[in-house]
């Protein structure tokens, strides 16, 4: 495709973005926004990062740090999340995982180059299912999963009425639960509350957007996709936190994560916030330093 139309990214200065525009969908016209770090000179491997739920890319240390260790830097903002999310769209909804799977391959075709795949939360789930049977996934050369959303994270009590919802959800698609997020977590974060990081609160609401019955079920069907086990035939590096995630179970994180491939490394970083590159500074550095010795050994078995 022409990505001549890159542009200067109107939320992160120094940063460009590119609008990826697909055919109309359920909601109207729909497009993803890729956004990039002018690379370093000479980048052989690009990075693509995926964000989670109620989410979009914002964490401009992720991407200098990258650029630090000489990888051309991109993200994507999902279909119907930050700055692909439209007025007349219901804000971070799908009826199926596999919508996102155009906006991966749009991105892995503007990119071009060998490219390492990074996907947090719902956005790891997405990256495992791609790297598993995308279009493009033979130019993913090594994926990893930063707290992926293997599994909801609710009582055994409670397991029954997501069983209700996700039934619901398949025939009334657009029915919601206002208040299914918990406003802990972004408070936790946002410099504003109790955390050190900037974000713009209409893209990531403190008190989140509604969880639709239909995103709900195109969920668990994911899941369960995951929990019948994958075959990514790339290097797998999976990270989670312990009871300091408050999003999500690590032991669902690690349980699932033994069947996504033949070559999956897990890693915990007790302490760690859901998103483990936001964490307090000594875990995430700790984080960065695991994952690029990780990414090095990694490129020297490729070429072995």
């Amino acid at each position: 495709m022409n990505a001549s139309g890159w542009q200067p990214d109107r939320l992160l200065p120094g940063f460009e973005s590119l609008e990826l525009p697909f055919p109309d969908d359920y909601d109207g016209s729909v497009s993803a926004t890729l956004v990039r770090l002018p690379p370093p000179p000479g980048a052989a491997t690009a990075v693509l990062y995926v964000h989670g739920f109620i989410d979009y890319f914002f964490q401009r240390h992720l991407a200098e740090r990258f650029s630090e260790e000489g990888f051309a830097f991109y993200a994507l903002d999902l279909r119907k999340h930050g700055r692909s999310l439209r007025p007349h769209q219901h804000p971070n909804f799908c009826k199926s995982i596999k919508e996102y799977y155009a906006d991966l391959t749009k991105a892995l075709e503007v990119i071009n180059q060998p490219t390492v795949l990074l996907g947090h939360s719902t956005g790891g789930l997405v990256c495992a299912l791609y790297t598993h049977e995308g279009e493009l996934r033979g130019r993913v050369k090594a994926l990893w999963l930063n707290s992926p959303f293997f599994e909801f994270n609710v009582p055994r009590n409670r397991r029954a009425l997501l069983s209700i919802g996700s039934v619901i959800g398949r025939v009334f698609p657009f029915l919601n639960d206002p208040n299914a997020v918990d406003p802990a977590y972004p408070k936790s974060i946002h410099k504003n509350y109790a955390g050190e990081w900037d974000f713009d609160l209409r893209l990531k609401p403190i008190e989140g957007f509604p969880a639709y019955y239909g995103w709900v079920a195109a969920i668990r069907r994911a899941q369960a996709q995951v929990h019948a086990g994958l075959s990514i035939s790339c290097p797998v590096l999976t990270m989670h936190s312990d009871e300091a995630d408050i999003v999500l179970n690590w032991r669902h994180i690690a349980r699932w994560s033994r069947g996504l491939g033949k070559d999956v490394t897990t890693r915990s970083f007790p302490g760690g916030f859901h998103d483990l590159t936001l964490s307090p500074r000594g875990i995430r550095d700790a984080v960065f330093a695991s994952l690029f010795a990780w990414l090095r050994r990694a490129a020297e078995s490729r070429v072995a």
